[in-house]
């Protein structure tokens, strides 16, 4: 919702305690001290967020207002998804009370309604990605209740968005015309009139009920005060604040119509408003000692309970996540064929009882054909689940095969994992640098929405990654950017232990193992973190990028880093290169060709985990190679991408703590603008140039 008014709809119409917020105003925290200890850091006033439960007479209304973030409209597909992952999970207990799944429709129990500005509802590309969305089987929320605040000044110059008129703003007549691209009824009412606009209210209520549409209500009204309370709009707008400061506020006028067809006394009011006035003074005065408590319903009670915080002493971050073998067999049988880890990973997690959702653009059968876990009959196009359909699973899969959108989707998984700790929510990009278009997304929410707002998230985001000759745009996944992101430490643990919890987590596995276990640890961790998965594309049919079922047994788990299993003597290696992703498969066979004169001379580590990042394991691995000289890291990425500037700091750390006083060499491409060229015999000479580099010197 628009910033302005929010506090006065948290406190009149929330709930929302006052003193809490003048605390709040006051510089106080929201954040309670114990969790600030943990790293949490709170928002500004204007994003605070409440959950109460509202009760009128005897019925009783849950309402979440998110947090609001700077970014316009970028919570809008984020509450589309909590939406419908709340409708889903109200189906499923109804269901398993006795109710059949044909008779529950989308939006019979839960409602989102959002409030706009007039100029972000037309200049906000997100905002058709999310009414793009609203009848699309696997997104719909049965309608959405749109109110766009208008911000006009009667006939004047309608709508401003920051201090601009509307003739700038948008092209359009009304700025609800782009809900015309689903078709959606606009209802134009005059704030002014404060009963005309429940009205407003009304109808568009029992139209969203009735055919499950969404709806907008065009409040047209103004803004008194400017762009915020210090701001001077009549340097801009003379005008139309010339107009507005002629008028009578809302209230006002409202009052003035209650007193003349005789609803209210004059003293009436007065003695309304002094009781209110008062109030709020008493809680005014109450906010110098107001102490924030440890917050409750939704973060750790309801479908959250039994989680605890990640950076607590509870957590447990590195869970056995093997399966008996028994039932890898029986998901790989229901399957169809033989799957990857992917599948292995969804199907024990679904006979847990855990649900799958994926989402993004062709997730059923994924962008490289290699995933096919919907099966379409090819004379009537019916599509089989085969782990739905075969598998004796209380879980079920979900492939939500989505619009050709980046943002809204992966704010739409966003939001479904804010509402479902028990279910996997994974949003694929169609290649790896697509997420780009949802980078807002990522800054705002995914990466920053535990420390900001203490909302845990288990979402899992697949990047696919790897040159390989795509060109510059359908190469990299630009993970560099990830670990930008990541606040993990730079310097070697205290203790030599890598148990510790960071904001995200960012990956680069190598074997269908190691996806198994990291796809299945978001679950059966005591806490959610957000997963990014760089995913390497070339290993998807690499013979030698394969796992055997005792990788996934019980007792393995997910190794962040992998030595070199081809190294028998290791105390003959001279050159120890560390890595992630796919390059060390390209190693591997490099090594082969040139013969066994370099065999142990040289040895990859493959780091499996950048973030957080394994620094006992690192050391664990390298102080195997006793008479190594020379640490190396190696990227197919340039320079100024990939991991290096991540794992130069720490890697030398790891060093020093092994006593080495030896700077880590680079070898890799050079700094450049995109991630790679999009001349094949250029990427075939800089890429047979890296390989080369390691054995060279």
């Amino acid at each position: 919702m628009p910033h302005r008014g929010r506090l006065n709809l948290l406190v009149s119409l929330l709930d929302y305690v006052p003193r809490a917020l003048f605390h709040k105003i006051k510089g106080g925290s929201e954040i309670p001290e114990e969790l600030l200890e943990m790293g949490a850091s709170g928002d500004v006033v204007s994003h605070l967020f409440t959950s109460p439960t509202l009760e009128y007479g005897k019925h009783s209304l849950k309402v979440s207002l998110l947090p609001n973030p700077s970014h316009l409209e970028a919570a809008n597909p984020v509450a589309l998804g909590k939406t419908r992952a709340k409708q889903f999970s109200l189906l499923k207990s109804l269901v398993s009370g006795g109710l059949k799944e044909e008779e529950c429709f989308p939006g019979d129990k839960v409602m989102c309604v959002q409030l706009h500005g007039d100029a972000s509802f037309t200049g906000q590309g997100v905002v058709m990605e999310g009414l793009g969305l609203s009848n699309l089987p696997h997104y719909t929320v049965g309608g959405t209740i749109h109110i766009v605040v208008n911000n006009s000044a009667l006939e004047y110059l309608p709508s401003i968005g920051y201090t601009t008129p509307a003739h700038n703003a948008r092209s359009s007549l009304y700025c609800s015309d782009v809900g015309k691209m689903i078709y959606a009824p606009v209802l134009h009412v005059n704030g002014d009139y404060p009963e005309e606009v429940a009205r407003a209210v009304e109808i568009a209520f029992k139209y969203r009920n009735c055919f499950r549409k969404d709806i907008i209500i065009d409040l047209i009204v103004h803004r008194r005060w400017g762009h915020n309370e210090l701001d001077e709009p009549a340097y801009t707008q003379p005008l139309m604040y010339e107009k507005i400061r002629s008028r009578k506020s809302i209230p006002s006028l409202y009052e003035e119509h209650l007193i003349a067809n005789g609803t209210m006394r004059p003293e009436e009011v007065d003695v309304v408003l002094a009781d209110y006035r008062k109030w709020l003074a008493g809680e005014l005065a109450a906010a110098d000692s107001y102490s924030t408590p440890l917050p409750s319903a939704p973060m750790l009670k309801d479908q959250w309970a039994g989680l605890v915080w990640p950076a607590s002493e509870d957590a447990n971050r590195n869970p056995d996540t093997g399966v008996e073998e028994s039932t890898l067999v029986e998901v790989g049988k229901a399957s169809v064929s033989v799957p990857d880890g992917f599948a292995l990973a969804f199907g024990s997690l679904m006979v847990e009882g855990y649900d799958v959702r994926i989402s993004g653009q062709d997730v059923g059968r994924g962008t490289f054909s290699q995933r096919h876990a919907m099966l379409v009959d090819q004379k009537s196009e019916r599509v089989i689940v085969p782990l739905n359909d075969s598998l004796k699973s209380t879980g079920r899969l979900e492939l939500a095969n989505s619009s050709l959108s980046e943002m809204a989707v992966l704010g739409f998984e966003y939001g479904v994992s804010w509402e479902r700790p028990d279910l996997l929510p994974i949003w694929e990009a169609q290649f790896g640098d697509f997420f780009n278009g949802a980078q807002i997304i990522i800054d705002t929410f995914i990466s920053s929405g535990e420390t900001k707002w203490l909302k845990q998230s288990g979402l899992v985001l697949l990047l696919p990654h790897g040159l390989d000759g795509a060109g510059p745009e359908h190469s990299s996944s630009r993970f560099e950017r990830m670990l930008q992101l990541s606040n993990d430490r730079y310097d070697f643990p205290e203790g030599g232990d890598d148990d510790r919890s960071v904001n995200i987590q960012v990956v680069y596995p190598t074997t269908p193992a190691q996806y198994f276990h990291l796809l299945r640890r978001q679950l059966k961790r005591n806490y959610r973190t957000p997963l990014i998965v760089a995913g390497p594309k070339t290993l998807l049919r690499l013979p030698a990028a394969t796992s055997s079922l005792a990788d996934m047994r019980p007792g393995t788990k997910f190794q962040p880093v992998l030595d070199d299993p081809h190294i028998a003597g290791k105390a003959e290696t001279e050159r120890v290169v560390c890595m992630t992703g796919k390059l060390y498969h390209d190693l591997i066979k490099y090594r082969q060709n040139i013969g066994n004169s370099v065999h142990n001379r040289v040895a990859f580590i493959r780091i499996e985990e950048l973030s957080p990042f394994p620094f006992a394991a690192l050391k664990d691995t390298l102080e195997k190679y006793v008479n190594a000289k020379e640490f190396t890291w190696i990227q197919e990425e340039p320079r100024n991408q990939g991991g290096y500037t991540h794992v130069l700091p720490r890697m030398t750390a790891v060093l020093r703590e092994l006593g080495k006083d030896v700077d880590v060499t680079y070898v890799g491409r050079v700094e450049d603008a995109v991630p790679a060229p999009g001349i094949s015999k250029l990427y075939k000479a800089q890429q047979e140039s890296v390989l080369q580099g390691v054995f060279s010197g």
